[in-house]
């Protein structure tokens, strides 16, 4: 049996936990803080793989092993490691409080209603991505993925969260908690004592009572009907052309989507109801207004930038996916620099013939492979006497590129 012990949020090791292990793994800390029997091999935590070898020796054998770990270990920890290896009958968890539970508690706050993502040995892009799309995120932290790093890409997208960052919970002499603006994240040293920061949009943290943990469910429905969006002189995408585009865009919680060229903003707030971060690009003035405005009507946060593309693209962080309107002669060029940045897909909607090939070689000459539509669609409509007609809808082209395999992070190939 491997007994596996949370600990280091304040709740002592019982001490029949430990006692008769012939072999106790766990951070130095942990081992530090804990009486352990004399006799016991105890393995520092480091890199996962031997330790997992070393414990494997003793399973083998049929000698009890204890594994200390921060927390609930079964809540983003070594839990799924040992099962993977030794499967789940053979472990007796016995869980400590974890440090999100703890660091919401200390802010005095609910997390039925958060979103937890861990940045822990992974890319900070997730976790910044999760924050700027909800109101109320914890972000396990990880070397090279802390409060700094996500105080200055939230800073320069989202300035207006809080973030609370949770230090070394559980001991009362180095415990801190404290709240900062993402700027000030990113002007201070961290040390590596910071157990979790939480992430708040304190104007919509404290959301409606809910049924279903975490994350919100997913709307009902999507490509909304153009009425639900204020916009001017019936300037807007067509859901008929926005529910295609959305199915090629295919936004999720992680990631971050361009909307070029917005308009009213409905592509960019329909990204945002589906859980993804969105940037909206719009040189109008009115139009940066009209976009704000609907992505307050429907309670998501779009980051608006006021600006032409390509120029006003350079300050922004690289997108998942993005969505291109309108038909300009510049637009190849447009689609051209989002796709030098795309990590997976660019999608364009156009009324103009002859801006398709343009489109289409902007595509392919990125690396993608391109596809498209001609969507033309007559909607039911009123007629006197209590009959319907069909009234056609302006036809659109509708192209999308998904990136060639071969694509690493951070390099376009």
């Amino acid at each position: 049996m491997i007994t596996v012990v949370g600990t280091g949020t304040g709740a002592p090791v019982p001490r029949d936990a430990v006692a008769g292990a012939e072999l106790v793994v766990g951070g130095r800390r942990h081992l530090d803080a804990v009486r352990l029997p004399e006799t016991a091999e105890r393995v520092v935590l480091g890199p996962l793989a031997p330790a997992l070898d070393t414990v494997a020796e003793y399973v083998e054998k049929g000698r009890p092993v204890v594994v200390l770990a921060s927390g609930d270990p079964g809540f983003f920890g070594i839990v799924r490691a040992l099962a993977e290896r030794f499967g789940s009958e053979v472990l007796d968890v016995r869980p400590g409080v974890s440090s999100v539970a703890t660091a919401f508690a200390r802010a005095g706050l609910t997390w039925d209603d958060a979103v937890v993502v861990s940045a822990h040995g992974r890319a900070v892009r997730t976790a910044v991505n999760v924050c700027r799309a909800h109101p109320k995120v914890a972000v396990l932290t990880g070397p090279g993925a802390g409060p700094a790093e996500l105080g200055a890409a939230l800073a320069r997208t989202a300035g207006g969260r809080v973030l609370v960052v949770a230090s070394a919970l559980g001991d009362p002499a180095r415990e801190r908690v404290e709240r900062v603006s993402p700027a000030e994240a990113a002007a201070r040293d961290w040390g590596t004592a910071v157990s979790v920061v939480l992430c708040l949009d304190e104007a919509r943290a404290l959301g409606p009572v809910r049924t279903l943990a975490g994350a919100a469910s997913p709307p009902a429905g999507w490509a909304l009907d153009e009425g639900d969006f204020a916009h001017r002189d019936s300037m807007i995408t067509k859901f008929e052309v926005r529910a295609l585009a959305l199915a090629r865009l295919g936004p999720r919680p992680g990631d971050l989507v361009w909307d070029v060229g917005s308009g009213s903003g409905s592509v960019a707030v329909e990204c945002g109801r589906l859980g993804a971060a969105v940037s909206a690009v719009e040189k109008a003035a009115d139009g940066v207004e009209r976009i704000r405005a609907n992505a307050g009507a429907h309670g998501v946060d779009v980051h608006v930038v006021h600006g032409a593309a390509p120029d006003a693209l350079g300050g922004l962080d690289d997108p998942d996916a993005v969505f291109v309107g309108g038909g300009g002669r510049e637009l190849p060029d447009i689609v051209g620099a989002c796709a030098r940045r795309a990590r997976r897909t660019v999608v364009v909607a156009m009324a103009a013939l002859d801006r398709v090939p343009g489109v289409r070689s902007a595509l392919t000459d990125a690396g993608f492979s391109c596809d498209g539509v001609l969507l033309q669609s007559s909607r039911l409509a009123p007629l006197p006497g209590d009959v319907t007609r069909l009234a056609a809808t302006n036809p659109v082209f509708l192209l999308w590129g998904v990136r060639n395999p071969g694509f690493r992070e951070g390099v376009v190939q």
